[in-house]
């Protein structure tokens, strides 16, 4: 599983026009899923996303991690991160999951971090998303586990 994070100070995902999640400063975290990944790989990542640190300390270092800077963490399902772009002009997703299967995994981490914390946002699985934010710095990570 991996997690493409974004440092927001707020960000939102609508389906159809209706907010369906909405965080305001925290991570907004793009979730793909690859085939072969299991509940150990979604437990690592979520360890990673609510762990790792990516917010400023008094002293303006990168010391502090979502828990710590008390933000939200917003979830939205993204297949596109399974992609192969190695090779040619056009991505391959042979390597995604298939779609029941990440709707189960992104289902677990998210029922996981719903657990874990208590402010958490998610995007609608498979569902044709706007997502709007507002990145902060920027900071952007990939996260694998």
């Amino acid at each position: 599983m991996r997690a493409l994070i974004q440092r927001v100070r707020r960000a939102s995902v609508e389906v159809d026009g209706q907010t369906v999640g909405a965080i305001d400063h925290g991570l907004l975290a793009l979730i793909g899923v690859d085939k072969g990944d299991d509940e150990a790989r979604a437990d690592k990542l979520l360890h990673k996303l609510l762990h790792y640190r990516v917010f400023s300390d008094a002293e303006g270092k990168m010391n502090r991690n979502l828990q710590q800077a008390e933000g939200g963490l917003l979830l939205v399902s993204q297949f596109t991160l399974a992609a192969d772009t190695r090779k040619g002009l056009r991505p391959s997703f042979s390597s995604a999951a298939p779609p029941a299967e990440g709707e189960r995994l992104f289902t677990y981490l998210l029922t996981r971090a719903q657990a874990s914390w208590p402010r958490v946002a998610c995007g609608e699985f498979g569902a044709d998303m706007q997502v709007a934010l507002i990145n902060d710095g920027p900071v952007t990570f990939l996260l694998e586990s």
